[in-house]
């Protein structure tokens, strides 16, 4: 498998130095928060803000915590080489961040070659510039802004997960089948027949009781999903198991945050396909708020059970618009990852459909967690199990499609 182009290009280090006589605008401002913001942009991508520390005695910028990212794909790569050098602008604005009244207090320019920026590390600028012309007192802007490759590799489902999709390699215009996809529902059941026999849920304390009574839970719970991920040779290498059901809460048709079902993705273990190990484990239920969303939590799943798992995403996804499943080391929904020393930078993004759209996830893999396909199928497997869970949290009032009814169908035949 040959990987995609991408590279990520970072701001950071941002503070900013104020001359004595330039002060904060906007009613509320207290000296002690920051008082500045900046606008970073670059072309044609979509502006981005970032706050600014004052620089002090005590604050060097070297320990600014400050920092934005543009991910630049291998569509924008190829926009970009056409120009030969590309522009970041950085404005800075007083007064508090959101408000339409800043006063820009100045900009400055960075130039940016990105001919070497998909095989090596590069450095653009490191230090303080001037903002503004050369009038007397003028404010200063510490930054350091430097680029890295990321290559990474890209499938698409070929059509929705539950309807079992051929799984597509992404190569620029090139489209190259490498996994099969095999979805069941068996409603039927409290334990799906793909869990390996000696695999014993209950100790593991892998399931929950849910919160509602057997009479409550007729019509009000989904269970029993299982998406398997085959090879190209048949074999099943990766799969995401229903664990717990999605379950109304009492008194409401939605799956509450305090009750939430959850999948795990399993790799075999060993070489017989009835037997499996668990990977990782996904939570999923409907948030309640201002934004009707996909709450969701991916821990990793450890030897010794449940309670040495590590935490690696967490966030909320819109269920009208969709967006991003992301597991990346510099977000903060993935801080979990600074507990594993061999995994940095960007794991894997999978994008959501909203409700009711046509959904074919594309998955993006980075290469360094890649050794073989079996590694791949498992990001592919959990890409499908967050996709799937926009249908097990809707509202319970919703009829779902004929797919997440087949009670009878097999999956090892």
């Amino acid at each position: 498998m040959d990987p995609c182009p991408f590279v990520r290009l970072i701001v950071e280090s941002l503070t900013l130095k104020l001359p004595s006589a330039t002060r904060p605008a906007g009613s509320g401002v207290h000296p002690s928060t920051t008082p500045c913001y900046a606008k970073l942009k670059i072309n044609n991508f979509p502006s981005q803000t970032a706050l600014l520390p004052l620089a002090t005695a005590s604050s060097p910028p070297e320990y600014s915590t400050t920092a934005t990212e543009f991910h630049l794909d291998p569509d924008a790569l190829r926009s970009l080489s056409c120009k030969p050098l590309v522009t970041l602008k950085i404005s800075v604005f007083t007064g508090r961040m959101g408000r339409t009244c800043g006063k820009l207090l100045g900009s400055v320019q960075v130039c940016i070659n990105l001919g070497h920026a998909q095989t090596r590390a590069s450095l653009y600028e490191n230090g303080w510039l001037k903002l503004g012309g050369s009038r007397e007192p003028v404010a200063s802007l510490h930054m350091t802004v430097r680029s890295e490759p990321e290559p990474r590799f890209v499938f698409q489902f070929g059509g929705e997960p539950e309807c079992s999709p051929v799984v597509f390699q992404i190569q620029g215009n090139i489209r190259q089948p490498v996994f099969s996809c095999k979805f069941s529902a068996e409603r039927n059941n409290n334990r799906s027949r793909s869990l390996p026999s000696d695999f014993n849920i209950n100790n593991r304390g892998w399931m929950r009781r849910t919160l509602s009574g057997d009479k409550d839970r007729v019509g009000r719970e989904r269970k029993g999903w299982m998406i398997i991920v085959y090879d190209l040779s048949g074999s099943a290498i990766a799969a995401a198991s229903m664990i717990t059901p999605f379950v109304a809460s009492p008194g409401s048709d939605r799956v509450s945050r305090s009750n939430p079902g959850a999948w795990l993705i399993l790799r075999p273990n060993g070489v017989s396909i009835s037997s499996w190990k668990p990977w990782g484990r996904l939570e999923a239920w409907r948030e309640r708020g201002p934004v009707d969303g996909l709450g969701y939590k991916f821990e990793l799943v450890t030897g010794t059970g449940v309670t040495s798992g590590i935490p690696i995403a967490e966030g909320t996804i819109s269920v009208k618009k969709g967006g991003n499943f992301c597991i990346d080391s510099s977000r903060k929904d993935s801080a979990g990852l600074s507990l594993l020393s061999s995994i940095r930078g960007f794991v894997m993004g999978s994008s959501v459909e909203g409700e009711g759209k046509v959904s074919k996830p594309v998955v993006q893999v980075g290469v360094q967690h890649v050794t073989c396909m079996a590694d791949a199928a498992l990001f592919v497997a959990l890409s499908a199990a967050v996709d799937l869970s926009v249908d097990a949290c809707r509202l319970f009032s919703h009829k779902l499609r004929k797919e997440f009814s087949n009670d009878d169908q097999e999956l090892f035949s």
